[in-house]
């Protein structure tokens, strides 16, 4: 701080224009990352970017039962709750320390 208590404000610039760049910088490698949830031992595969983008879905015809859709259907919900953990742990790993462990909206 200056005398008087007033902060420096080009320094607060500096700080800011710095985040900014990490911030950016985390974004691209959450993009550029994918991530793979699964479930059932591997019979169902979730691809899912840093972002969120689900890219696809691969089921093993061993998982597919006609009597027994049901248990395919929680497989797949499986994987992709677990892609889903892996990517919200990739951006908490990338953008923490960007963002200074402030939470930013959307990501």
């Amino acid at each position: 701080m200056r005398p008087g208590g007033q902060p420096n404000m080009q320094q607060i610039m500096k700080q800011a224009q710095k985040m900014q760049q990490q911030v950016a910088q985390a974004q691209a490698e959450l993009a550029a990352a994918e991530l793979t949830g699964t479930a059932g031992g591997g019979l169902v595969t979730v691809v899912v970017t840093g972002l969120g983008e689900y890219k696809s879905v691969k089921i093993d015809p061993k998982a597919v039962d006609p009597d027994d859709v049901e248990t395919l259907e929680d497989l797949v919900l499986a994987a992709i709750h677990n892609a889903a953990e892996a990517q919200r742990e990739l951006t908490e790993e990338k953008m923490g320390p960007a963002t200074g462990g402030l939470t930013l909206p959307g990501f």
